[in-house]
């Protein structure tokens, strides 16, 4: 019941937000910070409370029914966002008094957590797809909301190719379906060695589509060109989009294909198997070598999300419980490295209205803070201690050592010269708000301090202090994530 209410709280709050005739900016605020709270607190009731117990809301038909449930899995994501979702919210308060329909705006981005939440606690496949086709129709409107050429173009491609990933991932789940018992997630896989006798390679070419029409989200190759375009959304929209609720979903559902629906022990060895370990490996390196090339400041970070995000898949790929807890770690390390360097980006295009690197020159000396929190998130991406990204990413490494196979020598590989990309187009920006001078059209700024206000400023100090935390004190949650992985916690 819970559950229930806790997706429906921000899917009505904000269907019934433009419904109210605000007086001020303030009230908005209020309403909307209030229901978002109120939803995070609701889930931090639910994790501390946790039970195994399946609700069941609605049978469509004898194997297809809606049901929720919070297990260890579900509780890493549904975690993070409850701790991500109210920040975001905050952070578009200052952002969105330039922008045009905030009542719209606010109404999409709340409901957009309702749908989330679903997404994470989907205790079986057929959940888990549905809601995840229903995170692309609300986040359609927010993709879109400037509603200028550019926008519908990037509403278009995002829709485009969400759908055709949705049809791969469908057709999965019909091949799940018919060749096992349930479509619930059970640690180890759920396939009926009965069933499946004779049809093994078709079940593994399944496995196949389910990786890259879920990853389509996760923006894995070939599927990843919607995720650039989209950044012409506003800022709080692709923080949230490039950090949490869409991609890494994405990223969350095949690690459930994987783990527990198809199954290591089944697909390991496989070709299959080698196929997307190189596709992930492949995006990787795509992704990275793409940010270096990257000039809009919004767009690099995109780039650098899609290699990100297959950090996550490889993790999944290499189909170990010590590559599931890479993957996992990533998945909440990146969230909260990713979605702050997005707002600082936001930050300065607020500001300042700059959105290409070379103008962000000398950008330190009149946006001091906003440049200090940055170049603390590119030290943590790049992976270096103390901060989270070393974490998620050594672990990702010696998870692809344990593995002791070719293929295995081409992940760590492909994670090295990922590292160093990442060092090349981040400290690139660094190099450039600290040690170049101000642009000519911008001197006349020099000695003036062009930092946001305190509703951007807090979610940065919240952020910067988690990274620390997180990367200096990580054995409490890697160690429940190792518990998770061998099946001790359920």
């Amino acid at each position: 019941m819970h559950i229930c209410i806790a997706i429906l709280l921000p899917l009505i709050g904000g269907a019934l937000l433009p419904l109210f005739k605000f007086k001020t900016l303030r009230s908005r605020g209020i309403y909307v910070e209030a229901i978002v709270i109120l939803t995070s607190l609701l889930i931090g009731y639910m994790l501390l409370n946790r039970t195994d117990t399946i609700y069941n809301l609605y049978t469509i038909m004898d194997g297809l029914t809606i049901c929720f449930r919070i297990d260890g899995m579900s509780s890493i994501f549904l975690g993070l966002v409850a701790f991500l979702w109210p920040l975001a919210s905050l952070y578009g308060f200052e952002y969105m008094t330039h922008e045009e329909r905030p009542n719209s705006f606010f109404a999409f981005y709340t409901m957009t957590y309702g749908i989330t939440i679903a997404v994470a606690t989907a205790a079986n496949l057929f959940t888990l797809n549905m809601f995840i086709e229903c995170l692309t129709l609300i986040t359609l409107p927010l993709v879109t909301h400037k509603q200028d050429a550019a926008s519908i173009r990037a509403g278009r491609k995002y829709v485009y190719y969400s759908i055709s990933g949705a049809a791969m991932a469908f057709t999965s789940m019909v091949f799940i379906i018919f060749y096992s018992d349930t479509t619930e997630f059970v640690l180890g896989g759920v396939l009926n060695p009965s069933l499946i006798s004779g049809n093994e390679n078709l079940l593994r070419w399944a496995y196949v589509l389910a990786f890259i029409g879920f990853g389509t989200k996760a923006a894995v190759l070939p599927m990843s060109k919607w995720l650039p375009t989209a950044s012409v959304a506003p800022t709080p929209v692709t923080a949230l989009l490039h950090a949490v609720a869409v991609v890494n979903t994405g990223a969350f559902a095949v690690i459930r294909v994987t783990y527990y629906s198809f199954g290591c022990d089944f697909l390991r060895g496989s070709l299959q198997h080698y196929v997307v370990l190189t596709l992930a490996c492949a995006t990787i390196l795509y992704g990275s070598s793409m940010s270096v090339k990257e000039q809009h400041f919004k767009r690099r970070l995109a780039y650098s999300t899609i290699s990100n995000l297959s950090y996550m898949l490889m993790g999944a790929a290499l189909m170990t419980p010590a590559g599931m807890v890479g993957g996992l770690s990533h998945l909440v390390f990146h969230g909260v490295m990713k979605i702050m360097l997005f707002y600082c980006a936001g930050a300065v295009l607020v500001k300042t209205g700059k959105e290409y690197v070379q103008d962000l020159r000398g950008m330190g000396k009149i946006m001091p803070y906003t440049c200090a929190i940055f170049t603390v998130g590119a030290i943590a991406m790049v992976g270096i201690p103390p901060f989270c990204g070393f974490v998620s990413k050594w672990n990702l490494l010696t998870a692809a050592a344990q593995c002791n196979s070719f293929i295995a020598g081409i992940a760590i590989t492909t994670l090295i010269i990922s590292a160093i990309l990442t060092a090349i187009y981040l400290f690139s920006v660094v190099i450039a708000m600290y040690f170049r001078p101000l642009n000519a059209e911008m001197a006349d700024l020099e000695g003036l301090k062009k930092d946001p206000s305190w509703m951007m400023k807090l979610p940065f100090a919240i952020l910067v202090i988690t990274i620390a935390v997180l990367g200096m004190y990580s054995a409490p949650l890697i160690t429940y994530l190792k518990d998770i992985a061998l099946g001790f916690i359920f």
